[in-house]
């Protein structure tokens, strides 16, 4: 368990300190309230002088009736809970973009993309290779400038569950990858894998080279632009959350009402020229939407892709 400090020092000035880890043997409220008594105890700090505690939204730290907030809160009453912000923010927008199916099964296209890839030893370095070769290539015939911090050699990065940042950051390096990935990805149906990894290959590259993956991944890009400066915002030492957050929720929706408004277009257009360079199929976009859910003969709307 980490253990850090939030205080206002000598000066006024807002401080915050990592403070400690300590080894539990479990993680229950009574367990994890024991050993942060006993850590600050050791240094002279009393639980009396506490004004505020926060932790995640898991039960045996949030609960009403058991959890760690609630036994502190019985010691002293001035230690009011906070719910990290930007962990609240980021559960909201997992569980919003769960609700939408396609977003849902790009995200688990994407994860399984990544795994296939950076977790085996032969194909990690694979990728390396190709962009390495590729990048040579590009800078040879003058199609990429040279200079320092210019060129360098990515990754592809997993998302993790309640990280909401880290499926931007995922995001952004399929960006960036995409054409290697698709090479590494077709070499494995080439070499003498199991039927197992090149199926598994071959499914993945259909997907990659659909218009939908590459409208969700430059859309939903676009979308966690915005929101990760909202989480990083919420995330600063200083922030005055009465003063600038509501100004920073503010801004952020404005930004996304500009975008379904003002940039669709723009986006659109961008993921058909990204579609056109790897000769990805567009949908004719003034035809009859399909539902996936119903027979077309059931459909009695009349809206276009």
């Amino acid at each position: 368990m980490a253990i850090v400090l939030r205080f206002v020092d000598i000066d006024g000035f807002l401080r915050e300190r990592f403070f400690s880890i300590v080894n539990v043997a479990d993680t229950t409220a009574a367990t994890l309230k024991k050993e942060i008594f006993d850590s600050l105890g050791r240094y002279d700090l009393h639980i009396h002088n506490m004004k505020g505690q926060g932790y995640d939204g898991a039960s045996n730290m949030r609960g009403s009736w058991n959890g760690l907030q609630t036994l502190f809160l019985k010691d002293c009453s001035c230690a009011y809970y906070v719910h990290c912000f930007a962990h609240r923010l980021q559960l909201s927008l997992i569980a919003a973009a769960e609700k939408e199916i396609s977003i849902w099964l790009f995200f688990l296209k994407l994860n399984s993309i990544c795994n296939l890839i950076i977790a085996s030893l032969k194909r990690h370095p694979e990728l390396h290779s190709t962009q390495r070769n590729e990048i040579a290539h590009m800078v040879a015939t003058g199609e990429r400038d040279t200079g320092r911090g210019f060129n360098q050699i990515g990754n592809l990065l997993r998302s993790g569950k309640t990280r909401w940042s880290s499926n931007f950051d995922s995001l952004c390096s399929m960006v960036d990858m995409y054409g290697y990935a698709i090479i590494v990805l077709e070499n494995m149906l080439d070499e003498r894998s199991s039927n197992s990894i090149r199926g598994e290959a071959s499914g993945l590259l259909i997907a990659m080279k659909s218009f939908d993956f590459i409208f969700i991944l430059h859309f939903m890009q676009k979308i966690m632009g915005l929101t990760n400066l909202l989480c990083r915002a919420l995330q600063e030492i200083s922030l005055d959350i009465f003063l600038n957050t509501m100004d920073h929720v503010s801004t952020t929706k404005t930004l996304l009402h500009v975008l379904r408004e003002q940039w669709f277009d723009i986006v659109l257009n961008y993921v058909k020229e990204v579609c056109e360079k790897y000769d990805i199929e567009i949908p004719h976009m003034e035809a009859r939407y399909k539902s996936s859910r119903s027979r077309s003969c059931q459909q009695n709307d009349s809206i276009t892709v």
